[in-house]
Order: C-alpha cells, then sequence, then structure tokens
C-alpha cells in the first residue's frame, strides 16, 4: 500500500497538462520529462524492451513466466492531465479515516469539497483519500491508472513462481485532447487485446463509449458605425447567439445521463465582425449519431438561407466511434475482467463510457481495449479524490487480469 501511493505522489510531482495548441506530440514538454523518468523507472524494476518514442511513448514487457502458448495482452494508461484545469505543483496529502463530511482543501483561500455537491464521498467512510490544494486537480486521471499498472508490473516480477504470459504496456500522452492514439503502433506492441486503466469508481468496467464528432461554426458579420448601422450591420455574435437557441434545450451534458446523447458547446469567441463556436457532439447509437451531425448542417443550410450563403461556415471532424462495435465479437475479455474483480473481491459495473478513451480508437485500428476503473472521482477540477483502497485494487485487479489470461 506505501509503495504505490509513494509512486503516484512522485508521478502527480509532474506537471503533463497537455495543450489543444502547441501543434507537437507530446503536446507539453513535461509529458516527455515524465514519459523518460517512467522508462527509468520500468527498467530499474526489470522490465525488459523499455522504449520511449520520438512521440513520448513508453513501451515495455514482462517477460512470461510460461512455456504453455497463451495470449499477450497489454496494460495502457495516459501521460497527460487535462488541458483545462492547472496540474502544476500538484500538493497531495491524506485525509487519514475520512470520517464523513465535509472536506476542506485549503484554508486560504477557503474551499471545502461537501457532501451536499459530492455525495459519494459518503461511499468511502473509513477509507484513507487522496486530495490536493484547491490551486490545482490531483491528476488520478490517469497518473492513478500508472501507478496501478507500474505496481502491479512490480509485483508480478517480483514473484516469479506466478505463471502469466507475455505481458505489453503502454503510456500514452495526449489522451485529454484526443490524440492518445495517433501515433500508437498497433502492430509493434504485438498484444492479443489490451486495457486500459482510465476509469473511474472502483468496479468501473467499460466497452462502451460515444460516438464522438467535433463541429466548429464561423460566423460571418458586417461591421458599420452603430450610428449608422441601420439595415447595413450584421452583427455575427448575435447570429451565434441565435444558433445556440436554435439546438435542443435539453441535449447538453448537464441535462443528459446513461445513453442520452447530447451537443456540448465548449467554446466562444466573436467580435461583430467574425464570430465562432466550437461544438463536440456525441451519441452511444451510431444513427442518431449520424442524426445530429445532419441536424447541425440542416441549422446551417438554414441561417444561410436566411441571411445568405456566406452567413455561417461549419467544419465536422468524426473523433472516435462506440468500441463495442469492435468488443462484442471478443466479449471474452470482458468477461475476464469481470472474473478478475469478482475474485478480488470487487463487484463489476459494466457502464457506458460517457467521455473519451484511447480504447475507442484502438478497437478500432485492431486492438480491442476496454477500460478498466484506476479508482479516482471528480476528475478534471479542484474536487478530484482517490480512495486509497480503490488505487490498491485496481493494481490487484491488473495482476489477477494477467493471471487468469494465463489459465
Amino acid at each position: 500500500m506505501k509503495d504505490i501511493v509513494n509512486r503516484f505522489f512522485s508521478y502527480v510531482s509532474f506537471d503533463t497538462q497537455s495543450s489543444e495548441t502547441s501543434g507537437k506530440t507530446p503536446s507539453s514538454d513535461g509529458q516527455m520529462v515524465f514519459a523518460k523518468h517512467l522508462a527509468g523507472e520500468l527498467r530499474m524494476l526489470g522490465l525488459s524492451e523499455v522504449e520511449v518514442s520520438e512521440y513520448g511513448y513508453v513501451t515495455a514487457t514482462i517477460p512470461a513466466t510460461t512455456q504453455k502458448s497463451v495470449p499477450t495482452i497489454g496494460f495502457i494508461a495516459h501521460m497527460d492531465t487535462s488541458p483545462d484545469y492547472s496540474g502544476r505543483n500538484v500538493r497531495p496529502r491524506i485525509v487519514r479515516n475520512y470520517k464523513g463530511g465535509d472536506v476542506e482543501l485549503s484554508a486560504e483561500p477557503k474551499v471545502i469539497m461537501k457532501v451536499a455537491d459530492f455525495p459519494e464521498l459518503l461511499h468511502y467512510k473509513g477509507q484513507d483519500l487522496i486530495v490536493a490544494d484547491s490551486d490545482t486537480l490531483l491528476g488520478a486521471d490517469d497518473k492513478a491508472g500508472i501507478a496501478a499498472i507500474v505496481s502491479a508490473a512490480s509485483y508480478l516480477l517480483k514473484n516469479v513462481d506466478i505463471e502469466h504470459g507475455k505481458i505489453r504496456i503502454c503510456f500514452t500522452p495526449d489522451e485529454e485532447i484526443g490524440e492518445g492514439a495517433d501515433h500508437f503502433d498497433v502492430e509493434k506492441f504485438g498484444a492479443d487485446w489490451a486495457y486500459t486503466v482510465d476509469g473511474g469508481e472502483i468496479g468501473e468496467l467499460e466497452y462502451e463509449t460515444f460516438n464522438a464528432a467535433e463541429a466548429t461554426l464561423t460566423f460571418h458579420g458586417r461591421n458599420v458605425h452603430p450610428g449608422y448601422a441601420y439595415h447595413k450591420m450584421r452583427n455575427s455574435m448575435r447570429l451565434a447567439a441565435s444558433f445556440v437557441d436554435m439546438l435542443p434545450r435539453h441535449e447538453t451534458p448537464e441535462h443528459t445521463q446513461g445513453y442520452e446523447g447530447f451537443y456540448h458547446l465548449i467554446q466562444m469567441n466573436g467580435t461583430v465582425e467574425n464570430s465562432t463556436l466550437k461544438y463536440i457532439i456525441r451519441d452511444f447509437n451510431r444513427d442518431r449519431f449520424e442524426s445530429r451531425k445532419r441536424e447541425m448542417e440542416h441549422l446551417v443550410n438554414k441561417m444561410n438561407a436566411e441571411f445568405g450563403d456566406d452567413t455561417v461556415e461549419i467544419a465536422l471532424r468524426d473523433q472516435y466511434y462506440n468500441m463495442r462495435e469492435k468488443i462484442e465479437p471478443v466479449k471474452h475479455v470482458v468477461e475476464l475482467a469481470k472474473q478478475a474483480m469478482t475474485e478480488c473481491g470487487i463487484e463489476p459495473k459494466t457502464i457506458p463510457v460517457r467521455g473519451g478513451t484511447d480504447g475507442a480508437r484502438l478497437s478500432f485500428m485492431g486492438l480491442p481495449t476496454p477500460n478498466l476503473f484506476a479508482g479516482g472521482l471528480n476528475f478534471h477540477g479542484r474536487y478530484e479524490f482517490l480512495p486509497v483502497n480503490s488505487l490498491q485494487k485496481a493494481a490487484e485487479v491488473v495482476a489477477k487480469i494477467a493471471v487468469l489470461a494465463a489459465k
């Protein structure tokens, strides 16, 4: 327990916040620094074939301890943290034997994580919780996943009498900006299937993701002195606001759950002359996903018909698809993970991923990759926390999957 916590504390000291604007891979220098650190640690632990690619991908091998012909499986986690919240100078601490009630994250300024806002806190009463000061996120997404994989690797390497097949490990950059699989070499990785250790609370097992697209809309206006603007000015910001109002009001993240899809406005910029809106479009059902994209194009055409052909432009880009399509034919990889959790005393919770994961793209690249819990909650903000027991259990599940796969 002490080793995995110390390992996690070490990892969150690295600033690996990814950037959507740098135009390079990895998108931030800190990720390459962390990659080299991880490679050194893996070599020290005794893993073989340790490499850091020019793009910052860390790969390594735990050699097989059995002569039987068994599958090669992989475990994957990402090194970067969210671009939307600071991951620099993270100061983690442990709330010992959490007794219930609100948790003070910082005294000055006073920031409190309230049970009224985060009732899931009470699920962990009596456990040790890792939190950070309110200035930063914690970084459990996904340094908890890395700590779990490395700790499981350390355990297996120290216990050579445990039979398992060849195990491949990869730590990827830039998952948080949707580029974690851009330079992933599936053939070189050489696994029959893999698992990302990038989920939330204990027991989560996910093999369904959204179908995902990004839409960028550009609105062209006409600027004229407001005193002489009558029937001449065309305010692009007002046009953009009109477009926002035309989309279904309650098909947004804050109004949807489970298998419900949404349109999510993530960025807006504007002047009278030019404005832009950036949306992400999500739906589990492929037909509904395609319908959502067509609806946005329809609204663009409608505005151009009313205000002129050059009023609005739209650029649509698919990001990833629901990995269930690729994992259903090899469902045994999910059943194996369920068995591992059960044998570790954990109740599996098979839920859809309301977000992205490297596994979605990797599954369509030929590597079926469901997602396992890493233990953290409230990712991407100051209220993130990680129960220590959940982190330990994530490592146990990784090791147990390796053992079961050899049987």
